[in-house]
């Protein structure tokens, strides 16, 4: 049975579009184990709910899916990630467009109209949404670090990370996801200042492998920074 792991914590605007991914997965690929993950952060930390996800799995060469709670992928594109992942020690992403549904899409999709007929607007250089990974392929970079808190940047530091420690970014399969519309958090203040001077680091830190441990390590657990790469 396949693991779906959506990092969620309620919130009025995004009900519609969990209800919307956990019934394409019901309706596509049928029986599927769907875990909702929180953490005890005040700010909603998806790193953090990403990482414990894969902690809950016990068999680290099991290949599971961690769904981001208002993304839809498309089938055929999951499967081939899920086959793949289960063997080539990276991270798969199931698709090479992302496409931001909106408002307008969202209530073109919410109307009956089909995912790919839906007007959307696409965003280049997209690296989140949806992962295809096992445990131990997550952990050999280090997962994503939990000091991203709010919006923004976890997943790119996530990937730069994958390149610099594995030798390759994440491995993509021609798809499409879709993205739907939920109100939007503040992209400004403190903590997003914050998240923009870390993600810097992994910038700096991406030519050099022990860089880029030493960047992890700094905040990783025992165990976290244990399972990285030693060369």
């Amino acid at each position: 049975m396949l693991t779906v792991l959506i990092p969620w914590r309620p919130q009025p605007s995004r009900l519609a579009a969990v209800d919307a991914v956990v019934d394409w997965y019901v309706q596509n690929l049928g029986d599927v184990d769907i875990r909702t993950v929180d953490s005890n952060d005040e700010i909603f930390n998806l790193a953090r709910c990403r990482n414990l996800g894969i902690d809950s799995i016990e068999d680290v060469g099991e290949v599971v899916v961690i769904n981001d709670a208002d993304t839809i992928p498309q089938r055929e594109p999951l499967l081939a990630a899920i086959a793949a992942a289960a063997t080539s020690g990276l991270v798969h992403l199931p698709y090479t467009r992302y496409q931001w549904l909106g408002l307008p899409g969202t209530a073109q999709f919410t109307a009956g109209t089909a995912l790919e007929e839906c007007d959307f607007e696409l965003v280049k250089g997209a690296c989140s949404g949806v992962y295809v990974t096992t445990p131990q392929s997550w952990w050999s970079h280090g997962g994503q670090d939990e000091r991203f808190r709010g919006w923004g940047f976890e997943d790119a530091a996530w990937y730069v990370a994958h390149e610099t420690l594995l030798d390759e970014v994440p491995r993509r399969h021609e798809g499409v996801v879709y993205a739907l519309h939920h109100a939007t958090q503040v992209r400004e203040g403190d903590q997003y200042d914050a998240n923009a001077a870390l993600m810097e680091q992994y910038r700096l830190a991406r030519s050099s492998r022990d860089a880029m441990r030493q960047l992890i390590g700094a905040d990783a657990t025992a165990e976290k920074a244990r399972r990285l790469p030693t060369s």
